[in-house]
């Protein structure tokens, strides 16, 4: 479905400024969208599972966990699949959060996948540049992220950062020269972003941010010592079909979220780079970037 045709629809949360902004530059950041209430049990569950984290001395498939985390100082970098951690977790994907995303992707939308990634004030937790359609391609770009913050984030605590109008761009190579998948642009290729068009989306918690998978995005570290939770969920329009397999597929993969599933898919003729196999798994962006290995 082409932006026109969605904006056509009835806005279900976003104003029509919103959607328009998001089609034009690839983004849109929108404040204090959640209702505290709801806000207040995703902060209550995912401390929670801090807690739980700080008995690990390794990652398995439900935490990643960075360098020097213990159960004293937990540097928990990611809680894989919240969607099937928690009920608070996928009631939120499957009810704002969808209302949201069909706002930009139309009518009838498709949960890809959900993942809660924090900065703990420690330099494993810089998410560097990158796109995340290589990571999981589609017929179409018809293909968003929608990040929640659960904390209050400003530039002393990491928050998303964009390159306006990227999405329209080319696709870059997130392989490195010798063919080794890092999920990230070289440092050579970074060096060449216009840092003009560099956007930062800081927000209250509870605002969010929307970027488009072809959007070029990164996120510095942390200088602070409050820990940084993002909420991430991840939504396809029901005719953007993956063709390799998903990097973490959960029970909830691929459900029809809103709307009808699609007969017919829609290509847009523009190529997309092929990720490694991940049949056997993915641990998370942060080891790949950091050279720790891709599969669990």
């Amino acid at each position: 479905m082409l932006a026109e045709e969605v904006l056509s629809h009835p806005a279900r949360v976003l104003s029509q400024a919103q959607r328009e902004h998001y089609f034009e530059h690839g983004y849109v950041g929108v404040e204090s969208v959640v209702p505290a209430d709801t806000l207040a049990e995703l902060q209550r569950v995912t401390a929670s599972f801090v807690e739980q984290s700080r008995e690990l001395t390794s990652s398995n498939g439900r935490f990643d966990i960075g360098p020097g985390h213990s159960a004293e100082r937990p540097v928990l970098r990611r809680l894989n699949s919240p969607d099937i951690r928690h009920d608070a977790y996928w009631e939120f994907s499957c009810g704002l959060m969808a209302d949201v995303a069909a706002d930009l992707v139309g009518p009838d939308v498709v949960f890809h996948h959900s993942k809660l990634n924090f900065k703990w004030f420690d330099e494993s937790d810089t998410v560097k540049w990158h796109q995340d359609i290589q990571f999981f391609p589609h017929t179409n770009y018809n293909v968003l992220t929608i990040g929640c913050y659960l904390a209050d984030t400003d530039m002393t605590n990491g928050p998303l950062a964009v390159l306006s109008d990227s999405h329209n761009d080319d696709l870059f190579d997130q392989y490195d020269e010798n063919g080794v998948w890092t999920g990230k642009l070289s440092d050579a290729d970074a060096a060449t972003l216009d840092a003009s068009r560099i956007k930062y989306l800081p927000g209250a918690a509870g605002s969010i941010t929307i970027h488009n998978a072809r959007t070029l995005h990164f996120s510095p570290p942390s200088t602070s010592p409050r820990p940084r939770p993002l909420l991430l969920n991840c939504f396809t329009a029901a005719d953007a079909k993956p063709y390799t397999p998903h990097p973490g597929p959960t029970a909830n993969t691929y459900k029809v979220v809103r709307g009808t599933s699609a007969a017919w898919a829609s290509h847009d003729p523009r190529p997309c780079q092929i990720p490694p196999d991940w049949s056997g798994g993915y641990s998370s962006i942060y080891s790949a970037q950091a050279g720790e290995g891709n599969t669990m």
